[in-house]
């Protein structure tokens, strides 16, 4: 299963997250913060400044931040978005200095050292990346988009950076099929179950929650299981799925460890030896 409520321990959202960590960690500039810019493809936001310490969260390149803390080769972030507060590296954050024109729309692409797949890649991008494109260039066809360094990405995996990029949110997870799961993931490269419903909608220019109880309680109104249809979503204690069609689900899971299709009935017996029944349904 994936997001048990208690999962975030010290990582909560909102100005009730500040005044409960505001004894954790004493900063300087804890109101205010420094609005900063995540500057790595994905990194993994943890409640203690500790590789240890299991993963609450990610956030994704060109996301923004509030700093309100640094220390021992760690930050103290609260994310924009979503209002996690947690712990990252500090080389994953950046001050603001340009604006970011773009985001990758494919599950995962690549930069390359230049127009040219037949370049070196530099690294792997996710969907929900923003980058910052400067110019674009023709290679044989395929027209790649120019970074200020000078490497490339190819231009079909990118948008615009304005929303909605969508238009159904269900389209856009099903692109992650066969992505692999993983507790706390948030991107192309591994994702859980809230993690794929609110990267999903976020491509669609909608909020939503990071974890499941919070899906639970705000997302949309409350439906019956026989009201079900494509886009309603479906809650256990822990665990959410977006329906397909009225008999088909797709969630991220740890049963397959990966995104995944499944009947709504088999999913209902084979989770209900473990965490019981669904705990509601929700139209988002």
């Amino acid at each position: 299963m994936s997001d048990l409520p208690d999962r975030r321990l010290n990582a909560y959202r909102s100005d009730l997250a500040e005044e409960r960590l505001r004894g954790v960690v004493e900063a300087t500039n804890f109101v205010t913060g420094t609005t900063s810019v995540i500057c790595v493809p994905v990194v993994q936001m943890r409640a203690r400044p500790e590789l240890e310490c299991g993963t609450d969260t990610e956030l994704l390149l060109g996301e923004t931040v509030r700093v309100l803390d640094t220390d021992g080769g760690w930050a103290w972030v609260k994310a924009d978005f979503d209002g996690y507060v947690g712990y990252v590296p500090d080389y994953a954050v950046t001050p603001i200095v340009r604006s970011l024109t773009h985001i990758i729309t494919a599950p995962r692409t690549f930069v390359y050292s230049g127009p040219d797949l037949r370049f070196p890649t530099v690294q792997a991008l996710s969907m929900g990346n923003r980058i910052t494109v400067v110019d674009q260039r023709d290679t044989r066809g395929t027209r790649y988009f120019l970074l200020e360094s000078g490497e490339a990405v190819i231009a079909n995996h990118c948008a615009e950076a304005s929303w909605p990029l969508a238009a159904d949110y269900v389209s856009i997870a099903a692109r992650f099929l066969e992505t692999p799961y993983l507790w706390g993931g948030r991107s192309g490269f591994g994702i859980d179950c809230s993690g794929l419903v609110q990267l999903s909608m976020m491509m669609t220019g909608r909020a939503a929650p990071r974890d499941t109880d919070m899906q639970a309680k705000s997302l949309g109104t409350a439906i019956g299981r026989d009201e079900l249809r494509r886009g309603d979503l479906v809650f256990w204690k822990g665990h959410v799925a977006i329906m397909e069609d009225e008999k088909t689900l797709l969630h991220a899971n740890g049963h397959t460890m990966s995104v995944s299709h499944e009947g709504l009935d088999e999913a209902i017996d084979r989770i209900g030896w473990l965490y019981d029944q669904p705990t509601g349904y929700r139209r988002p």
